[in-house]
């Protein structure tokens, strides 16, 4: 018989420590409806009962232990603050989801007011300078200086306070 390569033994053994570390990955493990053990980086849903949580993430094992029926109400009181914990652990996961949504519609509102308040500032400036009646020449499109006609510079006047009533209040 021929002897294996070392390549392949490497190639064996390095898919055997992954099959046996995939269920390793997983840092939940509890029994479903059905009787089957799921695994999961994820906490079960809220259906699932604590005494079905047989693994949690900290590696501590629950396995159910059978209890006598007076104490089988003293045995879900501590089923109880898991609950809220993970509930907690959501809401300031979502209450914190929310002030950086909050913060980014802040900057980008801060960043819009700043646009428009340069805009003013231009317009304003631009506005000044149409009434004042200096001459104002412009480039069009042939790359030629033109001045303004009387036309033209009433059109770019109310071009200018256009401007301002939308972006100066």
């Amino acid at each position: 018989m021929k002897s294996v390569s070392p390549r392949l033994r490497a190639s064996l053994a390095l898919m055997i420590g992954l099959a046996v570390c995939l269920p390793a990955a997983a840092q939940w493990k509890w029994r479903d409806a059905n009787g089957k053990v799921q695994y999961s980086d994820r906490p079960p849903p809220a259906s699932v009962p604590e005494k079905d949580i047989l693994q949690r993430p900290n590696g501590t094992l629950r396995v159910p232990a059978p209890a006598p029926a007076a104490s089988a109400a003293e045995g879900n009181a501590p089923a109880k603050p898991a609950a809220p914990a993970v509930d907690k652990e959501l809401e300031a996961r979502k209450k914190k989801e929310q002030q950086e949504q909050e913060a980014k519609r802040r900057a980008e509102e801060e960043k819009l007011a700043k646009a428009r308040s340069e805009n003013c500032a231009r317009a304003r400036s631009y506005l000044q300078s149409l009434e004042s009646g200096m001459r104002i020449a412009r480039t069009n499109d042939k790359g030629e200086r033109e001045i303004l006609d009387d036309a033209a510079r009433a059109k770019e006047t109310e071009r200018a306070r256009q401007v301002i009533a939308s972006d100066c209040k």
